[in-house]
C-alpha cells in the first residue's frame, strides 16, 4: 500500500529505528548488487549449486594465502575471493619483505569498512601515506599492528585518530618517528583504546603518556619498554586515569621509583602482569605495595632490580597465590628464604628464573621441589650462574614431573653424570648446560677423535 504524501510508510519507520546498522546494511547491499550486475556465469558445479552468500561465508574462514589461491581458480572465484567481506582480518607478517605502500592502499580501498584487524609487523616499506589511505577507507578498524614500521610518523597516527574512532588496540613498537603528538591525537580521537604498545619509541615522554591516560581511560594493556623518558609522573597518570590496567610493561624505564609503582598497586587492583626489569631504583617498598593490593598478580618480571631482598618476595608469596611466572634474574640479594616461601604460598608457579642469584643453594631448591608448585606446575627453571648449585639440586628436581626445561649454564659444580640421572627420570626434559672444552687424550692407533671446542648443550 502506497504511503500518503508527508507520511512515512511503516517499513520506513521500522528501518529508521535501526539507523546504527544502516552502514553495514548498505555494504551488504553493495556486495549483492555487484554480483547481480555481474555477467560472469559460474562454470563449475559447486558454484552453480551453492548460493553466492554461502560461498562468501566459506571463503571468510580462509587466510590470506588461501584466498589468493582461490582467486586464481576462475574469474568468478576471483570476484568471490577478493570481495572485501572476506578480508576482515589480515596478517601480512609472513610477507613483510614484499609488502610496499601501494599494496596496503589497494587493500584499504578493496576492504573498506569490512577490515577490522590488520597486522603489518615488520613491513618497513610501508609509510605514512599508506596508513592515511587506510584511515580514509577503513573506518571500522579495531586492531592495528604497525610494530617495526619505521617509516610511520605522527601524521599517519593523527589521521587514524580522526577517522578510526573504533580503534581498540594499536602496536607502535620500534616506530622511532612516533612522538607525544601521536599519543595526544589518540587521546582525542580513540576513546575506546584498551591496548597500546609504544616500546622503544624514544621520543615518547611523560607529557604524551599523561595526555593518553586522560583521554583513554579504558586502557588495560600498556607497554613502554625502553622509553627512557617515561618517569614517575607518567606512571602515576596511568594509575589515576586508567584504573583498569591489567598488563603493564615498564622494562628499562630506569627513572621510575617506588612512588609510582606503589600508586599503580593502590589504584589498579586488577593488575595481573607487571614488568619492571632494569628499573634499578625500586626497593622492597614496591613489592610490599603489590602484595597488599594485587592478589591476582600472575606474572612478575623484576630482572636487574638488585635492591629487592627476601623481605619483599616473602610478602608477595604470602598474598599473591596466583603467581605463575617470575623472573628474578640478578636479584642478587635473595636467598633460600625466598624459595621456601614461594614453595609454600605459590602453588601455581610454572616458570621461575633465578639466573645470577648467587646466594641460592641446594637447600633452597630442595624446599622449592618439595612445595605444591613443583609436583604439579613447575615447567621451567633457570639456574644459570648460580655458583653454589651442585648435583644435589638435580636429585631434588627428580620429583618435578612436569619440568620441561632447566638452564644450568656456568653452574660449575654440576656434573654430566647428575644430568644423565635427571634425564633418566625425566626423559623429555631439555637441559642446557656448559662444560669447558677438554684436551683430547692421546691416541695410539687410529685417527685422532674430533671434539667440539664450544659449549655443549645436552
Amino acid at each position: 500500500m502506497k504511503a500518503r504524501n508527508g507520511e512515512r510508510s511503516p517499513s520506513r519507520q521500522k528501518s529508521s529505528a535501526k539507523e546504527p546498522n544502516d552502514k553495514m546494511m548498505n555494504q551488504i547491499q553493495l556486495v549483492r548488487n555487484r554480483f547481480e550486475k555481474s555477467c560472469i556465469i559460474p562454470d563449475d558445479e559447486i558454484s552453480r549449486k551453492l548460493p553466492k552468500e554461502i560461498l562468501l561465508r566459506i571463503l571468510s574462514y580462509l587466510d590470506v594465502t588461501s584466498l589468493c589461491r582461490c582467486g586464481q581458480v576462475s574469474r568468478y572465484w576471483n570476484i568471490l575471493a577478493l570481495d572485501g567481506s572476506n578480508w576482515q582480518k589480515i596478517d601480512l607478517f609472513d610477507f613483510q619483505r614484499d609488502i610496499e605502500g601501494p599494496v596496503i592502499e589497494n587493500i584499504s580501498q578493496r576492504c573498506g569498512g569490512f577490515l577490522k584487524y590488520l597486522r603489518l609487523r615488520g613491513c618497513q616499506s610501508v609509510g605514512s601515506h599508506s596508513i592515511r589511505t587506510l584511515a580514509n577507507y577503513c573506518h571500522n578498524i579495531e586492531h592495528l599492528d604497525l610494530s617495526e614500521c619505521k617509516k610511520i610518523s605522527d601524521v599517519a597516527i593523527q589521521q587514524l585518530s580522526k577517522n578510526c574512532a573504533k580503534l581498540t588496540a594499536i602496536n607502535l613498537e620500534s616506530c622511532s618517528q612516533i612522538s607525544d603528538s601521536s599519543l595526544k591525537a589518540l587521546s582525542d580521537g580513540c576513546p575506546n583504546l584498551s591496548e597500546i604498545n609504544v616500546s622503544w619509541c624514544n621520543l615518547i615522554t611523560e607529557n604524551g603518556v599523561e595526555a593518553l591516560a586522560r583521554g583513554c581511560n579504558k586502557i588495560k594493556k600498556f607497554s613502554s619498554k625502553g622509553c627512557k623518558q617515561v618517569n614517575d609522573r607518567a606512571v602515576i597518570a596511568l594509575a589515576l586515569y586508567c584504573p583498569g590496567i591489567e598488563v603493564l610493561n615498564l622494562h628499562s624505564c630506569d627513572s621510575i621509583t617506588d612512588a609510582s609503582i606503589s600508586k599503580i598497586a593502590e589504584k589498579c587492583c586488577n593488575l595481573k602482569q607487571l614488568c619492571v626489569s632494569k628499573c634499578t631504583e625500586l626497593t622492597d617498598q614496591s613489592l610490599t605495595a603489590l602484595a597488599m593490593n594485587n592478589q591476582y598478580l600472575n606474572t612478575l618480571e623484576v630482572a636487574g632490580c638488585a635492591q629487592f631482598t627476601d623481605s619483599g618476595f616473602i610478602a608477595l608469596a604470602k598474598n599473591c597465590k596466583y603467581l605463575e611466572r617470575m623472573d628474578l634474574e640478578e636479584c642478587s640479594l635473595i636467598t633460600d628464604a625466598t624459595l621456601q616461601n614461594l614453595a609454600l604460598g605459590c602453588p601455581s608457579l610454572e616458570k621461575l628464573t633465578l639466573s645470577h642469584c648467587e646466594l641460592i643453594t641446594d637447600e633452597g631448591i630442595r624446599q622449592l621441589a618439595g612445595g605444591g608448585c613443583a609436583a604439579e606446575s613447575l615447567s621451567v627453571l633457570e639456574l644459570d650462574n648460580c655458583p653454589l648449585i651442585t648435583d644435589a639440586t638435580l636429585e631434588h628436581l627428580i620429583s618435578c614431573h612436569n619440568l620441561q626445561r632447566i638452564e644450568l649454564y656456568d653452574c660449575q659444580l654440576i656434573s654430566r653424570n647428575a644430568i644423565r640421572r635427571l634425564r633418566n627420570h625425566l626423559p623429555n626434559i631439555k637441559v642446557h648446560a656448559y662444560f669447558a672444552p677438554v684436551t683430547p687424550p692421546p691416541t695410539i692407533n687410529g685417527p685422532r677423535p674430533r671434539y667440539c671446542r664450544c659449549c655443549e648443550i645436552l
